[in-house]
């Protein structure tokens, strides 16, 4: 396992860590002991940066986690939870006013349910689940959260970005506001990369999260035409890929694979390894949900670096999107 300097916190974080949401059982049925068993593997695997939120599962993700760490016996595991605002703005709202969506009463106790369930008394990193850029304003959000790193119940301030609006974190980064920034960044979503996302979080020291580096399973690379219907009913790949979402994600993947298979043996491989490209990233956070996904995850961190050739020839995929709108059927 490789490590990166978590921005300017002098953590030294797996560069492939583990993201939780599928814990919560939303994207299929979980079972509680078996997914405990995956992650104290990822640690065993050298793993020590696990992300979650209260959100996951309302609050399941975050337990399982809890019960994890109490069976672990070596070397620290950073844990990230993320706080959802009091309200979600509108997915197609570009100027959302956020002032008094994180209020001081329901932040410290959305915190102390989190420290709870993870059985911490202090969270490394804790996350906005949503930031908009009235936020960079309306500072009440930042004035409880220092009270809490006063009173050590968490040691970071982080903040999520909205999807497929990497641009808004860019002027959070100058700021210096945060120690963190997670984004979407993968092979459909490059901008990131592009449009000065990650510079400016590497001139300014703040640790680039990249999430979804599969894009929720598409970039996994085993989608045939009968997925669909191996979902289960009402998960979230079902909200995300419904009615002709599938048939026009299933569409770029098929091309997609044409043009990776020259340098890596599966589309997976060239998800997760292009999610590692940028060195402004200090981590990448798939899903994983089985013990030999764990192992073929991190047997992509071995320092090999993403082929600057291909990275010209992937620039066609970019593909910013908004799944995380309700889908209809078609």
């Amino acid at each position: 396992m490789q490590y990166r300097i978590f921005g300017d916190t002098g953590w030294k974080v797996s560069e492939i860590s583990f993201g939780g949401w599928q814990l919560g059982g939303t994207w299929g049925e979980v079972i509680d002991n078996d997914s405990i068993k995956i992650l104290l593997h990822a640690y065993e695997k050298g793993i020590n940066f696990v992300d979650t939120a209260e959100l996951y599962g309302e609050g399941r993700s975050e337990s399982v986690i809890g019960q994890s760490l109490k069976k672990w016996h070596g070397n620290k595991i950073y844990i990230a939870s993320k706080i959802r605002p009091i309200r979600w703005p509108d997915p197609d709202d570009d100027s959302p006013e956020m002032r008094g969506r994180y209020p001081a009463w329901y932040v410290r106790e959305t915190i102390e349910g989190s420290l709870q369930r993870l059985g911490l008394e202090q969270l490394d990193l804790l996350q906005l689940h949503c930031w908009a850029p009235d936020l960079v304003h309306s500072l009440d959000w930042l004035e409880v959260l220092n009270d809490m790193r006063l009173e050590g119940k968490i040691d970071k301030i982080g903040v999520s970005l909205r999807d497929y609006r990497p641009n808004e974190g860019i002027d959070l980064a100058n700021l210096r506001l945060v120690s963190s920034i997670q984004v979407i960044f993968n092979l459909f979503e490059q901008r990131p990369a592009t449009e000065g996302l990650f510079d400016s979080c590497s001139n300014n020291k703040i640790a680039a999260i990249a999430r979804v580096p599969l894009d929720s399973g598409a970039l996994s690379g085993t989608w045939t035409l009968d997925t669909p219907s191996s979902w289960m009913k009402g998960s979230v790949q079902e909200q995300l890929f419904g009615g002709n979402r599938f048939e026009k994600t299933y569409t770029k993947i098929e091309a997609l694979k044409e043009v990776v298979r020259p340098y890596f043996s599966t589309l997976a491989e060239a998800a997760i390894r292009y999610s590692l490209s940028s060195p402004s990233v200090s981590t990448t956070i798939p899903g994983m949900n089985a013990l030999d996904i764990v192992d073929r995850n991190v047997a992509y961190s071995d320092g090999q670096e993403f082929p600057q050739e291909l990275i010209s020839k992937i620039a066609e995929f970019n593909w910013p999107r908004n799944y995380y709108k309700i889908s209809s059927p078609a």
